[in-house]
């Protein structure tokens, strides 16, 4: 029997020597192209060049040298089939048994900073995936390699005197699908974002995710749960985050980091962000991020407890020697100063994430996927973002301009809410929320209840509403409550009867033209 060959020709080199060794160390005669057989030859291994195997140069600065069919016939040939025996026998080609292929780096490229579109497009691998698809085509005979953290495996199924298993072939040949499905994704995506599509939603949607990490179990335990970020994206919930202390993170952890996370970027000024069940429970600005902290844990503390939490400044002692009197599953912040870390890290379990630097919204353009039975719904993000100059005043008396801090700080809460979504907001910070209520009503009901039972001033405080009041019952409960202004979309059929009971009251009311439904 003819020896085997391989044929190496990758991007990154993690591992590479080891696996050719073990190869060679079997008999397998190795076949490689550029840098990876100058790196293979520098560890006294004997290559041959693949234009020694074609016949032919590389050409076009290397863009061309594997598109050959002495390479790709070899590939694609199958095992025990006499047409192909003899057309290889005619065109001088020797079997290629197995094929380890990492792509360019495409994806690292389309997110350097100041990288011009023709050096990304230059990293866009053509040969690679091409090699890639063929070899998984024929896994009946050919075992495709696709990562370094396949090698130990097949080095050693190779090392036991055989060949790569049927079994491990064809796990193999998966996996490579999956990677040039991701890595087309990547190029698609890229170029969508360079104003290349030719629509907003195209007939074929295509999202590629890599895994991050392995969750304990879902939302329950009998639930697996994974975390994986997209292909392509300029930015992931977990990208450059160093999670410095505690317990791994689960999967509702995630879910509540994610909302702690998209809420706390809406704030310039200091801000705490404490969130239980994917609805905040307590947001707050302050002077600084202590005061902040006893001001968001007022509106709900029984909630607070065993929240996730999201600040915007780096964590101090003051705040510290806070959160330390309180179970924290979560704390995300830009960093810790070194003796409040030390205060924190008392407590074994908390889970203390690091960004490095401060919050930054979710990625422009982005849009928002939500699995439903056998397909998903796909929508533009809701990006829009409002304050007093976009707002219009529709009763007689016009909000006073604390009152409109308060508006605009309510309004930007409840965006982060789910629907029907009620804020009570005075003096910048949540005094009531009302959030996932099949009735609006319903919402300031709760809302008003939980301010009430937390001895909070509602009075002459601002609401938000997400959504447009279908009658005046909502506001009218609201103002009699202790309100004093409100802010909501308009567009209710009975925006008149709406605004002449709040004139009635005497209450400011304006209207923001975009509604932000959570559901």
């Amino acid at each position: 029997m003819a020896s085997r060959r391989a044929l190496l020709s990758v991007s990154d080199k993690t591992g590479l020597v080891d696996l050719a060794r073990g190869l060679a160390a079997e008999g397998v005669q190795l076949i490689s192209t550029g840098g990876t057989a100058r790196t293979l030859r520098d560890a006294g291994l004997e290559v041959t060049d693949v234009s020694e195997v074609t016949g032919h140069p590389e050409i076009m600065g290397g863009r061309v040298k594997t598109l050959h069919p002495r390479v790709h016939g070899g590939i694609l040939a199958r095992k025990d089939n006499a047409g192909d025996d003899a057309d290889m026998a005619a065109n001088g080609i020797e079997a290629i048994d197995m094929v380890v292929v990492n792509l360019y780096p495409f994806e690292e490229a389309a997110a350097r900073e100041g990288l011009g579109r023709a050096d990304v497009v230059e990293e866009i691998d053509i040969g690679g995936p091409a090699m890639v698809r063929a070899s998984a085509k024929n896994h009946d005979r050919v075992a495709i390699v696709t990562d370094p953290s396949q090698y130990e495996a097949v080095l050693a199924e190779v090392a036991r005197g055989g060949w790569v298993s049927e079994t491990t072939r064809r796990a193999l040949a998966a996996a490579a699908f999956r990677k040039t499905a991701a890595y087309d994704t990547a190029i698609a995506a890229w170029m969508a974002s360079e104003g290349d599509a030719d629509e907003d939603f195209p007939d074929r949607f295509t999202v590629g995710f890599r895994k991050e990490l392995e969750c304990s179990y879902g939302e329950n335990p009998h639930q697996r749960g994974a975390y994986y970020s997209q292909v392509g994206a300029p930015q992931h919930l977990l990208g450059g985050v160093d999670v410095r202390h505690g317990k791994p993170l689960s999967y509702n952890n995630l879910l509540d980091v994610d909302a702690a996370r998209g809420l706390v970027a809406e704030f310039d000024d200091p801000a705490v962000v404490i969130i239980k069940h994917n609805n905040p429970c307590g947001v707050s600005l302050g002077d600084d991020l202590a005061s902040a902290y006893l001001r968001a844990k007022a509106c709900d503390p029984v909630s607070a407890f065993g929240g996730v939490y999201a600040v915007n400044r780096t964590v101090d002692l003051a705040l510290a020697e806070h959160l330390a009197e309180m179970f924290v599953e979560v704390l995300w912040a830009p960093g810790y100063d070194e003796d409040a870390f030390e205060v924190l890290t008392r407590k074994p379990n908390v889970r203390l994430l690091e960004t490095g630097e401060q919050v930054r919204p979710g990625n422009p353009g982005e849009p928002v996927y939500r699995r439903v039975l056998g397909g998903i719904l796909v929508q533009d993000a809701d990006d829009v973002h409002e304050g007093r100059d976009t707002m219009d005043v529709v009763t007689t008396r016009a909000p006073t301009d604390d009152e409109w801090t308060d508006l605009v700080f309510a309004w930007k809460v409840a965006k982060h809410v789910k629907s029907n979504a009620i804020v009570f907001a005075k003096d910048g910070a949540t005094v009531g929320i009302g959030a996932g209520q099949m009735s609006r009503v319903d919402s300031v009901r709760i809302a008003t209840s939980k301010a009430g039972e937390n001895d909070l001033p509602i009075q002459g405080s601002a609401m938000a509403s997400d959504a447009f009041f279908p009658f005046p019952d909502a506001p009218v409960m609201a103002i009699e409550g202790g309100a004093t202004a409100i802010a909501h979309p308009g567009g209710s059929i009975r925006d008149d009867e709406v605004v002449e009971a709040v004139n009635a009251l005497g209450a400011a009311m304006v209207t923001t033209g975009h509604r932000h439904f959570r559901h």
